[in-house]
């Protein structure tokens, strides 16, 4: 039975904390406030703009960070989930090193990229890629591939998910639940001003893990292109796909004649050497990637089948970027791709995950705190609801931000840094050892004790 939350003594230790992260964070606290003279909110991205105000970060190495402050932290924040690597790795560093004193860009094709595109072809199991140098542009060309091959103009997302800062995809990411309508028929919500109106009229909106759903929606929807998905959503903490979920989606989206889009940006390459693919052995018409697959510098890709792919080279879709598969990310993603995150890598990432599920469910039930762990790999997260957690409504409806906060405070004065929020999670990297796993564990611990005592 969970035990019942005292909200007064939440509010008092999230005080007595947040005096504690600003008092350790005084010059993260100066540094921001230069920043906000010319950057808005002080950061150069606006999901690094968190509460009390974001950490400045000087240097990494393996499995650490080290602040402006000098605090040195263990490392789950990861970049966002870049760096399941590591920082500084010594292979991926001599490779960046190597290529640049070779000259930085050339706007113009290398070995190395074919080298990179071949293995990223035996990994995820498609046959044609194209380089880009971000997730968001990953995603956009893939949604553009997709309206040209199939003649329509319709895109339908899952309710609750992120895919970059894109205006046909920044619809219903984190929707008020007052404005999303009923669950039978989702409102399309936009995430920011500035979009296009006619945005809200092509793009709409279905429940995660819910293939029926999906499958009365392209019933009455002939305008459909393409169904993108986070195949494990990661943008409300992590939820799973039901067993058998992802194979529905891919004969219903086949069967409507929808092309189906998987977005792997998060899970590309830290999940399995292959991703959702590899796991779920699920194999879509098209896939975006990015983050992890660039060894830590700007890499993205858009992966198709021939027919697909076919467009770019009929000259019918163009795939433009000064910058794609530019010299020194390529030789970033060669090291880590074929040297670094290797079979040996995985079997560590999967290992660490399993220690760290389990040493947090273990504290979670011995004080009875309303939360779970839930992970695959690199990625996972404590979800801190009474009950399992399918889609956007259940997280937004179940999921304590008061406790997520509080949680985050804790290791941030703890010396683990990690993303904020009720909708981040860790990312774990080859370059975690048993002792760190268990750090987190132990701060984790003293967060359930005191919320519970």
């Amino acid at each position: 039975m969970p035990a019942a939350i005292d909200r007064d003594k939440v509010k008092a230790l999230t005080e007595q904390r947040e005096r504690k992260f600003r008092e350790q964070t005084k010059q993260s606290k100066l540094r921001w406030e230069q920043a906000r003279r010319v950057l808005p909110l002080g950061v150069s991205s606006s999901f690094q703009a968190q509460p009390p105000y974001p950490i400045f970060i000087e240097r990494g190495k393996g499995a650490r960070v080290w602040d402006v402050d000098g605090r040195q932290l263990v490392d789950f924040h990861a970049g966002f989930g870049v760096m399941v690597m590591g920082h500084a790795h010594p292979v991926i560093s001599q490779a960046i090193i190597e290529a640049a004193g070779s000259g930085t860009h050339f706007a113009a094709p290398g070995a190395r990229m074919v080298r990179v595109a071949e293995e990223l072809v035996r990994r995820f199991q498609l046959p044609q890629i194209r380089f880009t140098n971000s997730g968001t542009e990953s995603n956009l060309d893939a949604v553009r591939l997709a309206r040209a091959f199939t003649g329509k103009q319709g895109i339908v997302k899952i309710e609750g998910s992120y895919h970059g800062h894109f205006d046909s995809l920044m619809v219903s990411v984190h929707p008020d639940p007052a404005s999303i309508g009923p669950r039978e028929r989702p409102a399309a919500v936009p995430f920011t001003e500035g979009m296009l109106r006619s945005v809200l009229e092509t793009t709409s909106v279905v429940p995660f893990n819910d293939p029926d759903a999906l499958d009365r929606h392209l019933q009455e929807r002939k305008d459909v292109a393409a169904l993108i998905i986070e195949p494990i959503m990661l943008n409300i903490g992590t939820v799973l796909p039901k067993p058998g979920y992802l194979e529905a989606v891919r004969e219903i989206t086949r069967r409507h004649g929808v092309l189906l889009i998987f977005d792997e940006v998060k899970t590309g390459v830290t999940i399995a050497a292959g991703g959702v693919v590899e796991r779920f052995g699920v194999v879509p018409d098209l896939i975006a990637l990015a983050k992890a697959i660039g060894g830590g510098t700007p890499l993205g890709a858009v992966m198709g089948t021939d027919e697909v792919m076919a467009l770019i080279s009929e000259g019918r879709v163009k795939q433009l970027g000064t910058f794609n598969g530019n010299h020194l990310s390529t030789a970033a993603a060669e090291a880590c791709l074929t040297r670094v995150l290797t079979p040996a890598a995985y079997l560590r990432l999967d290992a660490a995950a399993a220690r760290m599920l389990a040493g947090c469910g273990a504290i979670i039930d011995r004080y009875g705190l309303p939360a779970y762990p839930v992970g695959i790999s690199a990625k996972g997260c404590v979800m801190f609801s009474p009950q399992p957690v399918e889609d956007y409504r259940g997280w937004a409806a179940h999921v304590d931000a008061d406790l997520a906060y509080l949680g985050w405070l804790y290791h941030m004065t703890s010396g683990v840094f990690m993303t904020a929020g009720k909708d981040e999670q860790w990312t774990l990297s080859i370059a975690h050892e048993d002792e760190d796993i268990d750090r987190f564990v132990a701060v984790f611990e003293e967060f359930a004790a005191d919320v519970t005592g």
